[in-house]
């Protein structure tokens, strides 16, 4: 009788990374420096945060934290929730999950598909104020409490760094030449860490800049207030920013980042969210800043595919 082997085929956990990364063609202003977008939405859900989900969950696995047969617990902007909810299907986890009606329907959507026990915190108007993370977290904690949950807690989990780390490590392998600046939003700060992390081991001399909305920049010294950029501007400094790994943090016009974003559609292309063009106008200011012959870098997030609903890309 034959020998059945084991397939030789990954899981669709194996495909979350090596995204490509492109380099902006028309909108970048003359004199300026290069931009180069890594395209995160090249990822299994369509967004960067398949890379903390992972990491979280595996880095948990190792220790003896989660175990077969556990419930995860997560609270979510929404592209967390998908990715864990994504990752936990795979892995055969129950996975319970607090979000908003402050946040895209894609999205929440998204995680009821993978099997998620979606719950829900109402927002104020569907924005996202400086009094809904902490409800939501809350809501989460609550959710947790029983002895086989585990509860992932983002924006006080370091695994997520672990995750992130990767990008910075693609980033080295992918730019034929030194990286002068990288820009990224801050939500939970995990990417930006990371980033930082192996950028600055390879080029001392990198600038890091955290972005955030002008309207709740928190980091940059002002005060919190509400905004609809998903998934950053959570209305407090996350506790894993740490302020030794990058240079400065600029307030970013929301405005202005959702012409970026139609911009990058129309002329680059570059099909993302709303905290993507944040991201682009972050490092359009750098660039123009350190001028030809420099490179800055940053990221597409997400797929605009999960703003399709909103009035983001209306005509």
């Amino acid at each position: 009788m034959k020998e059945v082997q084991k397939s030789k085929f990954p899981t669709t956990l194996d495909a979350i990374g090596q995204t490509p990364i492109v380099q902006l063609q028309k909108i970048v202003p003359e004199g300026s420096a290069d931009i180069l977008v890594k395209l995160e939405y090249f990822n299994t859900t369509g967004s960067y945060k398949d890379r903390m989900a992972l990491a979280m969950i595996e880095e948990a696995e190792k220790r003896g934290d989660l175990q077969p047969g556990m419930t995860v617990v997560e609270y979510t902007g929404g592209s967390t929730g998908s990715s864990l909810a994504f990752v936990c299907a795979v892995k055969g986890y129950r996975f319970k999950v607090v979000s908003s009606d402050a946040f895209a329907r894609e999205k929440l959507q998204t995680m009821k598909a993978f099997g998620a026990e979606l719950f829900i915190v109402p927002s104020e108007g569907g924005k996202t104020t400086p009094d809904l993370v902490p409800r939501m977290m809350e809501k989460a904690r609550s959710l947790a409490e029983p002895e086989d949950c585990y509860f992932t807690n983002q924006l006080h989990n370091p695994d997520i760094i672990v995750g992130y780390r990767k990008i910075g490590k693609e980033l080295l392998q992918q730019v034929d030449r030194p990286i002068d600046a990288f820009c990224g939003g801050v939500g939970t700060a995990g990417m930006l860490m990371g980033v930082s992390q192996e950028l600055r081991h390879a080029y001392p001399e990198v600038r890091i800049i955290a972005l955030e909305p002008a309207a709740t920049a928190i980091i940059s010294g002002g005060n919190a207030g509400s905004h609809d950029v998903e998934g950053i501007g959570i209305g407090f400094v996350p506790p894993l920013l740490d302020e030794k790994l990058y240079d400065e943090a600029r307030g970013i016009d929301e405005k202005e980042a959702r012409r970026t974003v139609r911009r990058l559609a129309k002329e680059e292309g570059i099909f993302a969210g709303t905290s993507s063009g944040l991201n682009v106008v972050g490092a359009l200011q750098v660039a123009k800043e350190l001028g030809e012959g420099k490179t800055v870098v940053t990221v597409a997030v997400d797929t605009g595919l999960k703003y399709l609903a909103t009035d983001l890309f209306a005509m």
